[in-house]
């Protein structure tokens, strides 16, 4: 059996045990992920991924300390984390010494197999969104500054507004200045409704209830509520996080539906730390990694699986509109495995 058909099929079961889910998307459909944006946004990772394989692992590789010291430095330099690299070259040590494996090739499937074996157990690999039929879903998008948070709404609303879903936006930033016209000019751009401030410096928190409010009366399927950048070292702005949350509670205690953490992928195991700060204030119900296209740390997934077990919802990449996709573990693994020249002989 091939290394992808053997991936595969432990996700597929895995999917199986998880998805008994009213969800919106799993209803109704939803469309593709596109395989070239997949292609596009995970390609310096997996060039430096295949690339640092096949320095480490050729014809006669001596399997000594330093050829696993050399696996670990990849992990590491392609941020999957040192908790989770450890774990992963325990893995791959024992099956080596248990089979007695010293065909290069098989040791490369034996570190692809543990790696994503390794992501995939007692996680959440069912990423859709968490959105109900018949109901105001809100989603929550918070972050540090300067990761593309407004663009990141910008793009998931044209996503969904693709899937045949009514969208708005509530513009709650109001305390980065243009932060209300940026995002006035991607709903003009979208032809997307969108609730505003209805004074300069508005409290965010009454315009995002009032906002939730109105797209409930309104009927959207789904409303985005932008928010203002902080860092995760400024009490108050975190607390003020925290009002936002509840109230969106105080309108509905069972939104908002998805609570979003952006996370520039560029910035490695600082996003961690975020994670962890924004953890301890609002329940995180998964990641968006922007600008996955502009570094080789893809593993990051990895690590904000390891520490957190929150899973990722979307993968951002490029300035358009378009260019996001829907977390897919089965396209990650695949992009992943792309250009290793034993899976074309293998099938």
């Amino acid at each position: 059996m091939g290394i992808f058909k053997k991936l595969f099929d432990k996700v597929k079961n895995l999917k199986q045990k998880k998805s008994n889910s009213e969800n919106l998307f799993l209803k109704d459909g939803i469309k593709k992920n596109n395989a070239a944006n997949f292609d596009h946004g995970l390609k310096k990772t997996n060039n430096f991924f295949v690339n640092s394989l096949n320095k480490i692992i050729y014809k006669d590789v001596i399997v000594n300390d330093e050829f696993f010291h050399k696996i670990e430095e990849t992990l590491l330099s392609m941020d999957v984390g040192s908790y989770a690299t450890d774990k992963i070259i325990s893995a791959i040590k024992n099956e080596v010494k248990f089979q007695n494996i010293e065909n290069p090739n098989l040791i490369k499937q034996i570190i692809i197999d543990k790696l994503f074996v390794y992501y995939i157990q007692d996680t959440i690999v069912q990423t859709n969104l968490n959105l109900k039929t018949n109901e105001t879903n809100v989603i929550l998008f918070f972050g540090v500054n300067g990761v593309g948070k407004t663009t990141t709404i910008a793009k998931v609303a044209n996503f969904l507004q693709k899937n045949n879903l009514k969208v708005c936006l509530v513009a709650g930033d109001t305390f980065r200045a243009g932060a209300v016209e940026q995002l006035d000019l991607w709903a003009k751009k979208l032809d997307i409704k969108i609730f505003k401030p209805t004074k300069l410096n508005q409290d965010p928190a009454s315009v995002i209830y009032d906002g939730v409010k109105w797209a409930s009366e309104n009927k959207f399927n789904v409303v985005l509520c932008d928010t203002s950048g902080r860092l995760q070292t400024k009490i108050n702005l975190m607390n003020e996080l925290k009002k936002i949350n509840n109230v969106i509670k105080k309108f509905d205690p069972n939104q908002p539906c998805e609570s979003l953490l952006v996370v520039d992928a560029t910035i490695g195991q600082s996003g961690l730390i975020q994670a962890k700060c924004f953890s301890e204030v609002v329940k995180v119900s998964g990641i968006v990694l922007t600008k996955i296209d502009s570094t080789s740390g893809g593993g990051i997934i990895f690590a904000i699986k390891d520490n957190f077990n929150l899973p990722l919802k979307f993968l951002c990449f490029g300035e358009k509109v378009e260019d996001i996709e829907m977390f897919d573990l089965e396209k990650f693994i695949k992009v992943m495995l792309k250009n290793f020249s034993f899976l074309e002989e293998e099938e």
